[in-house]
Order: structure tokens, then C-alpha cells, then sequence
């Protein structure tokens, strides 16, 4: 990736008619040239998005390693293998065309690259590309293309497409396919005709219904055509699984040959008559025109950056980094659509295949629960619509309450692969499925978390409530209350996936003991602020007061693995007797820690995959005290491998809030090359989205030192020496607050109903009241008084 970026680079951008003519170069992306071999890593990072669709940044008219996809959010399908799991269903590669001049493919195998460039406009949500090639016969031809996924509109995709013969007359063939995989088909082309309009002769419609033929996966789009400046003849081919539409234009030299394509999908079973709906969408949107629609989308983009954008000066990459994050983390949720929830790689590749883990709610939730509450929201409420699933999960396996799936697609059922082969090419029984019980408390906590930062009573009352409830409910029956009086909860898997199948982990047991109390304290508060609110749930649910009294005494007798002597958690029973090995022997290390020694082998030994009990650090940290958590982030630390993309991220943000600065300076620059650099070399799979989120929890929680208790708020900054500002804006229940600290300043804007009680480190608290701008600065003696500005 080209970091060296300036406004002269823009200058060269696409110019078709939408393009914007000005722009600020921190906020660009700039891949230059053409490296084959990299193409699939560059389609992931380059891709475009709206919560509603994600489409990778392929080329046109493709090339030997091209991967197009788009993918619609929540529809799945089911190959036909034995075996199988759901996997998000490929819509077809709208923004392809096979682009013929004068008889000759255009494309960068055939042609001499004069110059190439693709600019993703991070603030602007548009992918924009510049292409100039001379082919054999000395004909140049210059390509200038800019692609949208609305925000404005989130059943929208737009495209424009700009062909200019520099010095011949032109004849241009434009093909276009829409292909379907295996399984994948035509169901009908609804429209009477598909010839152009006689009242827009240069627009040309097209709609499909597409289905896998068995189930309700499946969705309807409708495209929209338009050449300007030159009419052209147009031909449609239409198969099962192929629909291929061609347009032939015919200019003179010098002449600028520009297209613009329309297109609306709306997928079932949410629209009663998707097809129909597809089709005025399509028809309405050529009304308005593409600058105007542009204009909207960019319009809503600059609305979300309001909000999300953190600005550091003083590290030009970390300041990508996070802006090249929060862009792919707003552009794969979608508060429209509380049914769907946001895939491991968001809506970019096809790693995981469109699976939900954990991920979405303890890496990316805490962004959108800062910055649009109302995308937290529905990314829960896909939870508990979910809900049954889970319930079936636990009662299947002789549970109560809710079970959640590991992975988890658009019903909720457990769609984890049984087996799994590893890169040495080992097959290996997956149970993750039957043991990584924990996402259920993870679910839990961040419904608690949400709640906390919002007051969504509605939320609570409707979803929230019950899906906390749920949880403790089961969490009471996965374990035992075994002869030495401690409850053990066994057969389980932690974060920390090298061990498989031990008893007792710390984090599952301590975020399993977090829902317990959670669950007695939601049936508690609703009792008492909403009595008939909790009689009807509690009836709903047959929860009886003595099942609810029992939650607080199991999570008192949780076993937890503390050693009050050491002041250590010990991971899992059994963990301290595993034998010790350096992970300093295998750097530098280019390839991860079970592939080296094998799977059987890491599991001997102390190795942690990711953050297990340093998780649990970050996430009860105000239940443990200071020197616990130093503790166990020192023992830990050194012997965590990283080998998942969520790991360096949080143990940035852990060494951050304990003061370690240079230890979370090589975190964050870890975390924040994992897609931008490609450094675990699997980007072509889609971008890490939680290694996204817990990027952005990093320097917002750890360098900036965000927490709140009860109904007030702190900041403890841990800022890098070479960070002359850092801002950011938050959202905390009814106020907006705009943040910016240098290192020995902190200054706090808020806006909203009635004052905010905020703190620094140990400075006085401060009732901030809207409207207002307050400073604190530190002095030798530790932060001053506030001051209010004029």
C-alpha cells in the first residue's frame, strides 16, 4: 500500500462527473500499479460497503487472480455437500464488464500500463480507479471508474464508468455478466421487456430473481443502464445461471464514452414482493440521478465521521489505521436491519463464510455503542431474535436457558464445520460447537454494556432483559455444584483455542460468574422500577424468585483459579504444570506457533493462542484490583503467541491502561498492519473486523483511557510520547462529547440534556454542562481544577 499519499496523486484521480475534485490525502488509500499476486489482498481492503451489501474492490474487467463478490447481509445457503454449513450466499459481480475497443480486450495482460491507480476515499465511501494503457496497435485508452454502496440508501450500488479514445475513433463493446455459482440460478426476469425505454432510449433495464432453489435465500436486483453522449445497440443472453448483457458505442476520436449503472437489491424474506421493490427502486433512482445520489451518500458519510472520526497527530500510520477501520466497521452495519449481524470479515471475502462469532460483540460492539447506538442496538436485537435457536441449543444438549452458537448464521443454529484441515494439511475434529460456551456470557455482557452506556429502556424491557436472563439461566445448569463446595463448570474451550476440552477456564468461569450476577441484578432492577414489566416477563419465562436467588451464591462459589499468593488466575486447571516454553526461540516468526510445532505438541505446553485471561483483565477491569491486573498481564504476556488477529489489539489496550506506553506503542502498530500490511497473510479472506474493533478500544479505552461507573465518566490518558493530539468524539447516554487531549492538556466539549459528570485520572469531578467547553491540565501536584472557556 502506497502510504506516501498527496493532493498531486489526487489530482490523477478518475474525473467522470460524480468524482469530487478535491480532497484531503490522510483520507486516501492508493494502491499504484498492478501486482498480481496481491490482487486478492487489495480486493478485501479496497472493498465497498453499507451494512446491506459489501462489494470487493475487484477490477472491472477482472484478472488471473481477480475474487469479484458482493454479499447481500443475512442471506445464506446451504451447498449441496455432505458435510456442508450455511455460507453467505455470492451475489454476482455487478461492477464487472469485459470493456472491447475497436475488436481488443482491454485489460492489463494484453495491454502496455501506462498508468494505474485505485483510490479508496476513506471519508467519501468511494472506490475510484484510473487506468491508462496503449495496446499494440498504439492506441491509448484511458478508464476513469468511481463505485458506491449508498449509506443514504442502503438498497443502492452505483457505479459510473469512463472510457476516453485519446487518439482513435472509437468502437466499444461493453459486456457485462451476471454469473451464478453452482446451486445458484435465474428463478425469472420479470420485466415485459428488456429493451430500452422509447421515451430513454439510452437506458436499459434488467431485473432478476435469483434463488438457491431450496430455502429462502435469495434476492432481487434490478440494474439500470445508461450511456450518455452516445446511444448503442444493446443484446441480452439469459441462461439458469448466467445472465450476459452487451451495448455496443460508436464515437470519434478523442471522444468520452460514459456509463452509469443503477442498482437495487432487495433480498427475501424481509419485502413481501422484493422483485417489485427492486424494480421501482431501480426506476426511481435514474430519476434522481447519480451526482445527486452520490451527494446524499457522501452526505450521510460525513454525518458518521461526525461521530467516529479520531484524529492523532503525530503517528500518519495509526491515524490510517483507525480511519481505514472505522470506515469498514460503518460500512458492515446496517441499523435498518436488526436480523442481521456483522460476519467475522464483515462483508468482504469469504473467510469463515459469513459466520458471527464473538467478535461482533466484545471487539466491534463498544465502537457502535460510542459512535451509533443505533447500530449497537440492532446488532443485538439479531441476538435475540436468535434467541430460540439458542434455547433449543441448551435444551438439546440438556441445558436451560440459552446456548448460543459458536458460529452463527442467519437463524442462530450452531454452524460450526465439524472438521477442519490445517495448513499442514492435517484433519482435525472441530469442537468448538459443543465447547466454546462462553459467547453466551459474551452476549451477555455486551447487552449489560449497552445498557450502560445508553439507558435504552426500550431495549432492556424487549430484548435486552431476557437475553441477560437467559444466559444466567444457563450458566446455572452448565456447571456443578461439586463435594468441595465450589461450582466447576468442565469440558469447556477458551479464548485461548490451543487447549481444548479443560475444566475450569478462568475467563469462561469469571464472565460466567459476571452473567450469574448480572442476571440476578436485571431481575432485581425491573422488579423494583418496572414491577409489571417483570411479572409478565418472569411469567413469560416461568422464572421463579427461587431460581433467581440462586445465581448470586453460584457466582460467589465460581471457581476461578485465583491464587492469592501469586495474585494469579490460573488459566485452566492444570495450566501451571503444562510445560514452559520461550516463545523468544522461534523469533522473528513468521508463521504461527501450532503450525510450527503442531497441533498436539502446543497443546503440552504454556502457549496461549490470544488473550484468555488477559481478556478477562480488560473486560472486568474494575472488578479486579491493580495488582491483579499487573500480575497476570506480566505472566501472561510472554507467553501469548498472537496466533488470531484478535489478540494484539487487546493486549495493546491492557498495557496502555497500566502505563506500559512502549509495550502498547508495538501492540498497536502490530494490530494495526494486520489487514494494511497483510501481515498474517490471509487479507484476501475479507479485512479482520475484529482486530478492526479492537484497534479502535485500544486507543480509545487503553491510550485515551475511557471507562464509566455508575452514571459518571473517566479518563485516565496514557497517550504516546510522540502523540502531539489526539481527539475523539463519544457518545455516552443522551450527551455527544468531543474530546481532545494533548500530553499535559485535556480539554471536553458536551452536548445534550442536562450536565455530565466526568473525571481525569484523580482530578476533581465536574458537572459539564452542554454547550459548554471545559480544560484541566497537569500540573506537577496531578491535574488541576477544571476551568470553563468563554
Amino acid at each position: 500500500m502506497n502510504t506516501a499519499l498527496s493532493q498531486e496523486i489526487w489530482e490523477l484521480a478518475p474525473r467522470g462527473r460524480s468524482a469530487p475534485r478535491d480532497n484531503d490525502p490522510e483520507w486516501l488509500l492508493v494502491e499504484e500499479g498492478f501486482t498480481l499476486a496481491r490482487e486478492h489482498e487489495i480486493e478485501s481492503i479496497f472493498a465497498i460497503g453499507n451494512g446491506n451489501t459489501g462489494t470487493r474492490g475487484s477490477l472491472e474487467e477482472g484478472s488471473l487472480l481477480s475474487a469479484p463478490a458482493t454479499f447481500v447481509a443475512g442471506v445464506f445457503t446451504t451447498p449441496a455437500v455432505p458435510g456442508a454449513v450455511p455460507e453467505l450466499l455470492t451475489f454476482p459481480n455487478w461492477t464487472g464488464m469485459k470493456l472491447i475497443v475497436n475488436g481488443l480486450a482491454l485489460n492489463l495482460g494484453q495491454c502496455e500500463l501506462l498508468e494505474h491507480r485505485r483510490i479508496l476515499d476513506l471519508r467519501r465511501a468511494t472506490l475510484c480507479r484510473y487506468l491508462r494503457v496503449r495496446d499494440a496497435h498504439g492506441r491509448i485508452t484511458r478508464l476513469n471508474s468511481l463505485r458506491a454502496a449508498s449509506l443514504a440508501d442502503r438498497h443502492l450500488l452505483l457505479q459510473e464508468v469512463v472510457v476516453t479514445a485519446e487518439n482513435y475513433c472509437l468502437q466499444l463493446d461493453v459486456e457485462t455478466t451476471f454469473e451464478f455459482g453452482a446451486g445458484i440460478r435465474v428463478v425469472s426476469v420479470p420485466e415485459s421487456k428488456i429493451e430500452s425505454d422509447p421515451q430513454r432510449p439510452n437506458l436499459y433495464p434488467l431485473s432478476l430473481v435469483v434463488s438457491d432453489g431450496h430455502s429462502d435465500a435469495g434476492f432481487c436486483v434490478s440494474t439500470r443502464t445508461m450511456p450518455l453522449k452516445h446511444g448503442g445497440k444493446r443484446q441480452v443472453d439469459i441462461s439458469d445461471h448466467r445472465v450476459t448483457e452487451r451495448l455496443r458505442i460508436e464515437a470519434g476520436a478523442g471522444a468520452t464514452c460514459e456509463l452509469h449503472r443503477f442498482v437495487s437489491v432487495f433480498k427475501r424474506p424481509n419485502h413481501t414482493d422484493p422483485n417489485q421493490a427492486a424494480v421501482d427502486h431501480a426506476k426511481a433512482a435514474v430519476s434522481v440521478g447519480m451526482a445527486p445520489l452520490l451527494s446524499a451518500h457522501r452526505s450521510e458519510w460525513r454525518k458518521r465521521w461526525k461521530d467516529a472520526d479520531i484524529e492523532i497527530e503525530g503517528d500518519a500510520d495509526l491515524q490510517r489505521a483507525l480511519r481505514f477501520g472505522s470506515y469498514h466497521l460503518i460500512s458492515a452495519a446496517n441499523p435498518e436491519d436488526d436480523r442481521v449481524s456483522i460476519p467475522a470479515r464483515a462483508l468482504t471475502g469469504h473467510a469463515y463464510k459469513g459466520h458471527v462469532f464473538w467478535d461482533t460483540e466484545i471487539f466491534m460492539l463498544p465502537f457502535f455503542v460510542h459512535t451509533h447506538p443505533e447500530s449497537a442496538r440492532a446488532l443485538l436485537l439479531y441476538r435475540h431474535h436468535t434467541l430460540p435457536a439458542a434455547l433449543e441449543k441448551a435444551r438439546s444438549a440438556g441445558y436451560r436457558g440459552a446456548m448460543y452458537a459458536w458460529e452463527s448464521a442467519d437463524t442462530g443454529q450452531e454452524v460450526t464445520p465439524s472438521l477442519v484441515i490445517t495448513p499442514t494439511g492435517e484433519v482435525l475434529r472441530v469442537f468448538n460447537g459443543d465447547m466454546e460456551v462462553h459467547i453466551t456470557a459474551d452476549i451477555a455482557y455486551a447487552g449489560g454494556q449497552h445498557w450502560k452506556a445508553t439507558r435504552d429502556e426500550g431495549f432492556l424491557f424487549n430484548a435486552g432483559a431476557e437475553i441477560i436472563l437467559q444466559s444466567a439461566r444457563f450458566w446455572a445448569s452448565r456447571g456443578q455444584l461439586e463435594s468441595d463446595g465450589a461450582y466447576h463448570i468442565r469440558h469447556v474451550i477458551g479464548p485461548d483455542e490451543y487447549h481444548e476440552d479443560v475444566d475450569d477456564n478462568a475467563f469462561t468461569n469469571l464472565m460466567a460468574a459476571w452473567a450469574l450476577r448480572r442476571g440476578a441484578e436485571v431481575a432485581e432492577l425491573l422488579k423494583n422500577r418496572w414491577p409489571d414489566r417483570w411479572h409478565h416477563l418472569a411469567d413469560r419465562l416461568q422464572l421463579s424468585e427461587s431460581e433467581v436467588s440462586v445465581w448470586s451464591k453460584l457466582s460467589n462459589v465460581m471457581v476461578t483459579g485465583f491464587d492469592s499468593a501469586t495474585l494469579l488466575f490460573e488459566q485452566f486447571a492444570g495450566y501451571f504444570a503444562k510445560e514452559h516454553v520461550d516463545l523468544k526461540q522461534f523469533e522473528p516468526r513468521f508463521t504461527a506457533v501450532d503450525v510450527i510445532l503442531g497441533h498436539a505438541r502446543v497443546r503440552e505446553t504454556d502457549i496461549v493462542k490470544q488473550a484468555d485471561v488477559v481478556m478477562a483483565i480488560h473486560l472486568l477491569w474494575d472488578e479486579l484490583h491493580p495488582d491483579v491486573r499487573e500480575a497476570n498481564f506480566r505472566y501472561y504476556e510472554p507467553r501469548t503467541a498472537h496466533g488470531s488477529s484478535l489478540s494484539p489489539s487487546i493486549h495493546a489496550l491492557v498495557a496502555a491502561r497500566l502505563g506500559d506506553v512502549a509495550l502498547a506503542r508495538q501492540y498497536l502498530k502490530q494490530s494495526s498492519e494486520i489487514d494494511l500490511g497483510n501481515t498474517m497473510g490471509n487479507a484476501a479472506g475479507g479485512v479482520h473486523a475484529a482486530a478492526i474493533g479492537g484497534l479502535w478500544q485500544a486507543t480509545v479505552f487503553g491510550c485515551g483511557g475511557f471507562s464509566s461507573a455508575n452514571d459518571a465518566i473517566t479518563f485516565r490518558p496514557h497517550l504516546l510520547p510522540e502523540w502531539t493530539r489526539f481527539s475523539m468524539p463519544l457518545r455516552w447516554r443522551d450527551h455527544r462529547m468531543q474530546v481532545s487531549m494533548e500530553q499535559n492538556t485535556f480539554r471536553l466539549s458536551v452536548s445534550g440534556s442536562g450536565p455530565l459528570r466526568v473525571r481525569v485520572s484523580d482530578s476533581p469531578e465536574i458537572f459539564a454542562l452542554p454547550n459548554r467547553t471545559y480544560i484541566t491540565t497537569h500540573e506537577p501536584s496531578g491535574w488541576s481544577a477544571w476551568r470553563a472557556l468563554e
